[in-house]
């Protein structure tokens, strides 16, 4: 079964996604990350408020499998964050790019999306895993 990619996301080498949207950046796990964790039941996500650092660990997911730490795929400050998540973490493997997203971050450099890999990169990377 192939795992959604979407073409509007772009895609960090630890599996999160950062999807442009106006000002901001919607940030979440990749379906092939979710894929690998199985059941996931519990999420730890910042403040709002919290200033992020690109290649950071800003927060956890804990499935019956690992605890896997979330690196932030680009700097800046969140703005929101998603309490449904955090009150049902199976929402994130339900619709990890829909209803289960983790943040709404204010990039302090828009251009670190560049860096990121697209859609087809990242579907590379992944392929066979």
């Amino acid at each position: 079964m192939a795992l959604p990619i979407p073409e509007d996301c772009r895609y960090a080498d630890s599996h999160e996604y950062a999807r442009p949207e106006g000002e901001a950046v919607r940030v979440g796990i990749t379906a092939f990350a979710v894929d690998q964790l199985g059941d996931i039941v519990f999420v730890e996500l910042p403040e709002v408020g919290a200033t992020l650092s690109q290649g950071a660990s800003f927060g956890s997911v804990e499935s019956v499998k690992a605890v896997e730490d979330l690196l932030a795929p680009i700097s800046g400050v969140v703005e929101a964050r998603n309490e449904a998540v955090l009150a049902s973490p199976e929402e994130l493997q339900n619709d990890p790019y829909g209803e289960g997203w983790l943040l709404l971050v204010k990039p302090a450099d828009p251009a670190q999306l560049e860096g990121l890999m697209d859609a087809v990169a990242y579907g590379a990377a992944v392929e066979g895993h």
